[in-house]
C-alpha cells in the first residue's frame, strides 16, 4: 500500500499518461519512438527542480524534457496539471481500493470459519449491556460475516466511482485535445473518461471513497469493541490472543488487556475526521481551486494505509481470538434462568391471559428473582399460586428449553451466505 502513494509511483503514472496522449494524439513515429525510448524522469531531480519552480507539474515535465530533448515538445500538449494530477490520482486510489478490497475477502473467509466453528456454541446475548436472550457466538461471527460484506459493497462501489480520467483541459472543454485523446489514454489505463469535468475531477468522488472507508472502519471498531466488551474481567467470554512475553501493565503483572482492539477503536476515528475533511474538498470556486489539494495529499494516502493496516489487525485478531464456551454457560446460568420470561409470558397469553396481566405476573417473579439469592426464576414461577392455576409445572419445566433460540441457526447461517 505504501508503495502506491511513493512520489516513485506517481511519477510513474504521470509519465505514462503523458506517453499515451502523444500515442493518442499521433505524433510524428520518430519523435514517438525517441520519446517512448528517453523519457524518464528522477524524483530528486524534480525536487530540485520544483525548489525554483513553486510546480511540481512544471518540475516533472522539465526533467522528463532534459532527457527527451526536442520532441519533447510534444509532452503536455493541449494538456492542463489536472488531466495528469487528477487522473494519476484516481488510479492510485483504484490501485489502493484493489488491496482493501482484497483485506475484506481475506477477513470474511476467518469470520466465515469462526462462524462454523461456533455456530451452535451458545452464549449470553445483551441489550443495553445486560442480559436479555440466550444467542450462539456463530450468530455474533455471521452477523460480523454479513456486516463485512456490505462493507465489500461499498468499497466495490467506491473502486467504481473513482474508476474515472479526465484529459480535457485547462476548463474541461477540451479546447486543444480531442476528446478521442482522453478515452484512449482513460481506457489504456483501465478507466472510464468522466462525461464531463472542469480543471479537475469533482470532489464528490473522492468524498464518497472516503466515507466508504471511513464507514468500513467504523465497522472495524464495531467489531472491536465487542470483542473488548466480552474480555472484560466480569464477562471474559472471548479474549484477544496474548502471546509469551507480552505484558500487559508496567505497574500490575497480572494484566491482560484488548489493546490491539482499543487501537482499532481509536484509529477508525481518525478515518472518521479525514472522510470530514474530503467532504470539505467538495465545494471548490468555479472550474478549480487548489484548497483541495494539500488535503489529499494527506487523507488519501493516511486513509487507505489505514485501512489496510486496520483490516490485516482485526483479521488476525479474529483469527486468533480465544473463546470460551464454558464462560459463556457460566454467564447464562448466572441469570438464574430469567432469560427465559418471554417464554414464560408468551405462554401465559396463550393461555387466555391479556398482555398486560402475563407481563406483571412473570415480572414480579422476576424482580423476585433478581434480589434472591439462591433461588431460580423457575423456583419462584413454580410457588406463584395465581400463575399456577393457569399452567402445569411440566408445562414450566419445557419453557427453560434454549433451543428453542438455535433452530434457526441454520436458515441464518444460508441466507449470510456461509456453508
Amino acid at each position: 500500500m505504501r508503495q502506491i502513494w511513493t512520489d516513485e509511483n506517481k511519477f510513474r503514472i504521470w509519465l505514462q499518461i503523458e506517453i499515451l496522449a502523444c500515442e493518442a494524439r499521433k505524433i510524428p513515429a520518430r519523435d514517438l519512438a525517441l520519446i517512448k525510448r528517453k523519457a524518464k524522469f528522477s524524483v530528486e531531480r524534480i525536487n530540485e527542480i520544483e525548489k525554483t519552480t513553486n510546480h511540481d507539474v512544471i518540475a516533472f515535465l522539465t526533467c522528463v524534457a532534459e532527457h527527451v530533448g526536442p520532441a519533447s515538445r510534444h509532452i503536455h500538449e493541449g494538456l492542463t496539471s489536472s488531466d495528469i494530477g487528477d487522473t494519476a490520482l484516481a488510479y492510485q486510489m483504484v490501485q489502493a481500493m484493489e488491496i482493501l478490497i482484497a483485506d475484506v475477502k481475506t477477513l470474511r473467509q476467518v469470520v466465515a470459519r469462526k462462524a462454523k466453528k461456533f455456530k451452535f456454541t451458545p452464549c449470553m446475548g445483551r441489550t443495553h449491556g445486560v442480559h436479555a436472550e440466550p444467542t450462539t457466538f456463530g450468530l455474533k461471527m455471521a452477523l460480523m460475516y454479513d456486516e463485512f460484506g456490505r462493507a465489500l459493497t461499498r468499497l466495490e462501489r467506491a473502486r467504481e466511482i473513482m474508476a474515472v480520467g479526465k484529459i480535457s483541459g485547462a476548463v474541461g472543454t477540451h479546447a486543444h485535445l480531442s476528446p478521442q485523446v482522453e478515452a484512449y489514454v482513460c481506457r489504456k489505463l483501465g478507466l472510464q473518461p468522466v462525461n464531463i469535468s472542469t480543471q479537475v475531477l469533482q470532489r464528490d468522488r473522492h468524498a464518497e471513497y472516503s466515507a466508504a472507508l471511513a464507514l468500513v472502519g467504523s465497522s472495524i471498531e464495531r467489531w472491536a469493541q465487542e470483542f473488548r466488551h466480552l474480555q472484560r474481567t466480569e464477562v471474559l467470554e472471548a479474549e484477544e490472543f496474548f502471546a509469551v512475553g507480552q505484558k500487559g501493565s508496567s505497574a500490575m503483572p497480572h494484566k491482560r488487556n484488548p489493546i490491539t482492539c482499543e487501537r482499532l477503536c481509536g484509529l477508525a476515528r481518525v478515518l472518521r475526521g479525514n472522510a470530514l475533511a474530503a467532504m470539505e474538498n467538495v465545494a471548490l470556486w468555479h472550474e478549480r481551486d487548489i484548497s483541495h489539494s494539500s488535503v489529499e495529499r494527506v487523507i488519501l494516502p493516511d486513509s487507505t494505509t489505514l485501512l489496510d493496516y486496520m483490516l490485516v489487525k482485526l483479521t488476525d485478531i479474529t483469527d486468533r481470538l480465544l473463546v470460551y464456551p464454558d464462560r459463556m454457560k457460566a454467564n447464562i446460568d448466572a441469570s438464574k434462568g430469567l432469560t427465559f420470561s418471554q417464554a414464560i409470558l408468551l405462554a401465559l397469553t396463550k393461555k387466555g391471559l391479556t398482555r398486560e396481566k402475563a407481563y406483571a405476573i412473570v415480572q414480579r417473579n422476576a424482580m423476585a428473582t433478581w434480589q434472591t439469592p439462591g433461588k431460580s426464576f423457575q423456583d419462584f414461577l413454580l410457588a406463584d399460586a395465581e400463575l399456577m392455576k393457569l399452567v402445569t409445572p411440566r408445562e414450566i419445566q419445557a419453557l427453560f428449553n434454549p433451543s428453542i433460540h438455535f433452530r434457526e441457526v441454520n436458515n441464518t447461517f444460508r441466507k449470510v451466505g456461509i456453508r
